[in-house]
């Protein structure tokens, strides 16, 4: 099996308090993979760990094949929409073809061909008639939609999605999903840090489960098992056993 991520004795801390410890880790190629575990169990920062954006005290990350190079454009990430500023003055047209910065450089002003990928990231998650929309005006249901379109623009090989189905109604729930199938359906790899227990079985194929530490990583059907969500949440859940959508 082809490995989009591999990590391998990560170790980070934040003002010397272990946030992740010596986790091992793999992530295969053109799957959809769901990173889950309790709140404050190191998700966000396993991601950020990847990207570059904080750094390991210890361990070593491949990613694609390699270690991974800041503004890597293979790499598209979609952040928690808190994290942006959403009274920015920008339309979700501008926000959508930021995706395409990393072709262009910010130096130079995106052309026909990065526009055009734009206006097709809006159509893909059904944003495209509120291009011209004030990014202040949008529901959170659409925020997400709009972080996805910026991220498909950018054309990438890997997603990197931080809860990205969190507090967003259920049509748009159902329009992320599929996009992200589509984007599997053309080989891409797909990971996401997910808080649904019900439906990991049903949207992913492969899991991580992560309490600062790796409690399991593997396929659905083997890792997501009731005992390692009991080990992964510390014992105060009975989960029952999942079944795997056949489809």
């Amino acid at each position: 099996m082809k490995w989009a991520i591999e990590i391998e004795d990560l170790t980070v801390a934040y003002q010397q308090q272990p946030v992740l410890w010596d986790v091992d880790a793999v992530i295969p190629a053109g799957q959809m993979t769901a990173i889950v575990g309790p709140n404050g169990a190191g998700k966000s920062t396993l991601l950020k760990a990847v990207l570059g954006i904080v750094r390991p005290a210890a361990g070593r990350i491949r990613v694609l094949g390699r270690l991974f190079r800041a503004r890597e454009r293979r790499v598209a990430y979609v952040p928690q929409r808190a994290e942006l500023d959403w009274d920015f003055p920008a339309t979700v047209f501008d926000v959508a073809l930021m995706g395409t910065y990393g072709r262009v450089g910010w130096l130079r002003r995106p052309g026909a061909a990065e526009r055009t990928l734009a206006r097709t990231a809006l159509e893909r998650v059904g944003m495209a008639e509120l291009a011209d929309r004030p990014i202040g005006q949008l529901s959170g249901g659409q925020q997400q939609r709009v972080l996805l379109a910026r991220a498909l623009a950018q054309e990438a090989e890997l997603y990197l999605l931080d809860e990205p189905f969190q507090g967003v109604d259920a049509p748009t729930e159902a329009t992320l999903l599929d996009v992200l199938r589509w984007l599997k359906q053309q080989g891409k790899t797909i990971v996401v840090v997910h808080h649904d227990l019900s439906t990991v079985a049903e949207y992913f194929d492969w899991v991580v489960l992560l309490n600062v530490q790796c409690i399991a990583c593997g396929p659905v059907a083997e890792a997501f098992t009731p005992e390692n969500l009991r080990r992964t949440y510390g014992g105060r859940m009975v989960v029952p056993a999942p079944t795997v959508n056949p489809t």
